[in-house]
């Protein structure tokens, strides 16, 4: 099994939106972020660009191989779906040079995000083409020949595209971690090991399960240490509620915890003890109800997106 693979790019792009929520709040809750507005502004330009454009992009891929073979198309397919285009990119790209030229500079994350605006922009006009030539039915007039010569064309973009984004967002992830962490020994220098400081290493280790979780070859040691982590964490949450007087934590937060919890217990579960998907399972998981299978990724990925919604509503505290 890998669940790299089956988290796949459709709910990619609603946990990245979630994950920029969590981000954008990290920073403006932090009085030297609110400080210094520029960090936020450079996260912003790339962030839109990621929120805008990738999932369009990474639907279009999946459509397109609804019906093409990786091959390419033959014109003897039963079924012809064509592809989807994908937004206008030029904001995108203007945005990631404003962004750029920002102080501080990051030389890193700003060469991710100047290939992520290279890359959409290469891939809008190829997939208009594409869009184009199928929607007008043109290879019933030249028996597929320019799909064909379109397919290795498609697939180069995509691909291009796809290690962009991915480069990207592991950029922008890496500054969300360090931020997370940071705001997490703020608090316990301030505060101690108390209820604000329960809710955000509960982030921050969901975080970390999920990831764990998420390997193209899983690692049962580490996903156990990163499952017992979480789960001690769970327990420390709710010793620390409402102990002398201090706030509570809501209900609705601490439930979300712990169904993240059983449902990554029934991955790690999954993985260890070898359980293949039946072919209704399958079924399921290609139809992109993953979620109502009980130790998917899919499901991890959803109870992680509503416990990152329930922290954005305050959990109470």
């Amino acid at each position: 099994m890998k669940p790299s693979s089956a988290f796949a790019r459709a709910g990619a792009a609603i946990l990245f939106a979630l994950l920029v929520t969590l981000l954008l709040t990290l920073f403006l809750a932090d009085k030297a972020a609110a400080e210094a507005p520029l960090p936020v502004a450079k996260m912003n330009a790339y962030i839109g660009c990621i929120n805008r454009l990738s999932a369009r992009a990474f639907d279009s891929r999946k459509r397109y191989f609804s019906w093409a073979a990786r091959s390419g198309p033959t014109g003897r397919e039963r079924i012809i779906y064509g592809t989807y285009t994908i937004y206008d990119t030029s904001d995108c790209v203007k945005n990631v040079e404003k962004a750029n030229a920002m102080e501080p500079h990051d030389a890193a994350l700003e060469a991710a995000a100047s290939a992520y605006a290279d890359a959409a922009s290469k891939l809008e006009p190829l997939l208009k083409e594409a869009d184009d030539y199928y929607s007008a039915e043109d290879y019933k007039d030249d028996r597929m020949a320019k799909g064909r010569a379109l397919h290795p064309r498609l697939v180069a973009a995509w691909d291009a595209f796809a290690t962009a984004d991915q480069k990207l967002r592991d950029a922008v992830e890496a500054i969300n971690d360090n931020r997370a962490l940071e705001k997490l020994a703020a608090i316990e220098q301030s505060e101690g090991k108390k209820t604000r400081y329960y809710v955000e290493a509960l982030m921050i280790r969901a975080k970390r399960l999920l990831r764990a979780e998420d390997m193209a070859t899983p690692d049962l040691a580490a996903i156990t240490a990163a499952l017992n982590e979480y789960e001690e964490t769970i327990k420390g949450a709710e010793q620390a509620s409402g102990a002398g007087g201090g706030p509570k934590i809501g209900s609705i937060f601490m439930s979300n915890a712990k169904s993240y919890l059983v449902t990554a217990k029934q991955v790690m579960r999954r993985i260890r003890d070898h359980v293949p998907y039946s072919t209704g399972d399958r079924m399921m998981l290609n139809a992109g109800s993953g979620w109502m299978i009980e130790g998917s990724p899919q499901r991890l990925l959803r109870d992680y997106n509503q416990l990152v919604e329930a922290y954005n509503r305050g959990a109470n505290i």
